[in-house]
């Protein structure tokens, strides 16, 4: 007897590779959107920092504050932007890891249903060519 052969084994391992693909592409994504998420929160301490910093000592000193702090509210404005596409990128990454697990997992469940066909029809043959021996040996036993 010869041992089971998937037929679509090529597909299997196609749509596994696949899957790797996508889930290193999630994976870079998501490193993406936790650095843009670390320069926010960093840009957002120093806004709290600054913005509690009561400078009393000039009107230039007070107009530098200002302007840092204005410069810090557009550059946290574009960052919010910024995270918002990395995680919709994030998130059309994580469905395209969802699909290409589907798609593997569909061909493994074909896979494994046809080796239990398989190895049942193993089974019936062994259980067929028993029943035969135990008939041949009991028909001689009976010949005696």
């Amino acid at each position: 007897m010869q041992g089971y052969k998937f037929k679509l084994q090529k597909l299997l391992e196609i749509r596994e590779n696949k899957e790797e693909e996508k889930k290193v592409l999630f994976m870079e994504a998501n490193r993406e959107k936790q650095k843009v998420q670390q320069t926010l929160d960093k840009l957002e301490d120093n806004y709290l920092k600054y913005c509690s910093i009561d400078i009393c000592s000039s009107t230039y000193e007070r107009k530098i504050q200002q302007n840092y702090l204005n410069f810090l509210c557009s550059t946290i404005d574009a960052t919010t932007v910024t995270l918002e596409e990395r995680t919709q990128e994030l998130e059309k990454k994580r469905q395209d890891l969802v699909t290409a697990q589907v798609q593997r997992k569909t061909v493994e469940i074909l896979k494994e249903k046809q080796k239990k066909d398989f190895l049942e029809e193993l089974d019936r043959i062994e259980q067929l060519q028993n029943d035969e021996f135990a008939l041949y040996g009991f028909v001689r036993q009976n010949r005696r």
